[in-house]
């Protein structure tokens, strides 16, 4: 090897030493992320429905969640508007009026204006619900934005007008900016992540006023009775879905005002506890509207008298009144949606056209708004709220509570009041 060539490689044998024996130099340290700003959200307020909750049920020991929410809130026995039906109070709940008032007089109505057409939970015509705003349309038209999962009449275009012929569209009217049309079929879970998803939004289109309806008790009350284990483990079953709704708000870090309602409550019903009109009345005397807890009909033209005379006044189990002459305290008759003649049924009986099985034993409401066994749910619960419990009131005073709730101002000409909240809600 010549002499150069030692050379060199002695010095890359330097070099290589070097390498393996001379610490490597760390690249500088990255900079650290910078601390994630958690998104300060407003409240928002969440209607919640819970159908046929009879106020009791909250004593059975299956309701660990609203039972916290009671404790931690507001609660009070809550009446229904009369006839404790689901639909004229859920309509009363959201307009603050009676249902004399509002027009939903009742879960099947007619009305002369359109003689060829019944009125029935799956109506969605303009037509029957358009006497009274429900309080979204108010705070939509304010820049409130809404949603509803589930409400009666939150899929009717309030305002708008439905086309007389074919494909019968609606036209005008205002909707909640996110709406579902009801499906019985839809769990409860599923109704809260639907609830829950609305909230994840960026906030220029999150809504800030929020419904979401269960029917799962109502149901079992009328299948099994509100004493049966069954109607009891409904109970324990929507409390779970309530937890569901309350944990995905924590995580989302969501403060809420949360409303939680039921519209009525639920009897005890038997067959031996029925009275059939036929006792009274031939089939060709009158046209009947409605019957089970309560019996409303059209008498027969040139038969009025004849119907008058067999049915008004106190019967054994029910009373009956021309519909003008029904007593002031139901807030009911002046409706011209509202039949002549109207009997009333005592709590837990029914009067109507068939026979029922003398051994059947179930439920239904619709009895008279004060009886303790119609007595709903009712919880508040939230920042805006101080814990107390309160003295029984009418589910009209719901409606200017909420319009508080979202800022929006009180309305003139409503049935109801927010009197009852005043001193309970945080200035």
């Amino acid at each position: 090897m010549r002499w150069y060539s030692k050379i060199a490689a002695a010095a890359l044998a330097a070099i290589l030493q070097a390498c393996a024996t001379a610490p490597v130099a760390a690249p500088p340290p990255a900079a650290a992320p910078a601390p994630a700003v958690a998104e300060q959200r407003p409240p928002v307020t969440i209607l919640v429905s819970i159908d046929g909750f009879r106020a009791d049920y909250l004593t059975r020991g299956v309701t660990p969640n609203l039972s916290r929410l009671a404790a931690g809130g507001v609660t009070a026995p809550m009446h229904p508007s009369f006839p404790s039906k689901t639909f004229p109070n859920h309509w009363t709940l959201v307009t603050g009026l009676y249902p004399d008032h509002h027009g939903i007089t009742a879960n099947k109505m007619e009305d002369a204006a359109r003689p060829k057409e019944v009125f029935t939970m799956m109506s969605d015509d303009p037509f029957w619900w358009n006497a009274a705003a429900p309080i979204w349309v108010d705070a939509e038209k304010a820049g409130i934005r809404t949603a509803t999962e589930f409400w009666p009449g939150a899929n009717v275009a309030i305002g708008g007008a439905k086309a007389d012929k074919w494909p019968y569209q609606i036209q005008g009217g205002t909707r909640p900016s996110d709406w579902a049309q009801f499906n019985q079929a839809i769990p409860g879970k599923q109704r809260v992540d639907a609830v829950i998803d609305w909230l994840r939004r960026p906030a220029a289109t999150r809504p800030k006023f929020l419904t979401v309806y269960f029917d799962t008790i109502d149901n079992a009350g009328h299948m099994y009775g509100p004493d049966d284990a069954r109607t009891t483990d409904a109970v324990a079953d929507i409390d779970r879905t309530i937890g569901r709704l309350l944990d995905g708000l924590a995580e989302l870090g969501q403060p809420a005002n949360l409303v939680i309602v039921a519209d009525h409550g639920m009897a005890q019903t038997s067959g031996k506890r029925a009275i059939s009109i036929g006792k009274f009345l031939e089939a060709k005397d009158y046209h009947l509207v409605e019957s089970g807890p309560y019996l409303s009909l059209i008498p027969t033209p040139g038969r009025e008298a004849a119907v008058e005379k067999a049915l008004l006044g106190k019967h054994a189990h029910f009373e009956c009144w021309r519909k003008a002459e029904i007593p002031a305290r139901f807030h009911y008759g002046t409706n011209p949606r509202i039949p002549p003649i109207f009997c009333l049924a005592e709590t837990g009986w029914q009067i109507g056209e068939k026979d029922i099985d003398p051994d059947r034993i179930d439920g239904t409401h619709g009895f008279d708004n004060m009886s303790p066994e119609m007595t709903a749910l009712f919880i508040a619960n939230g920042p805006a709220f101080r814990p107390a419990t309160l003295p029984a009131f009418t589910n009209v005073d719901v409606y200017p509570l909420l319009r508080d709730l979202i800022g929006l101002p009180p309305k003139a000409g409503v049935d109801g009041t927010d009197a009852p909240f005043r001193d309970v809600l945080v200035k």
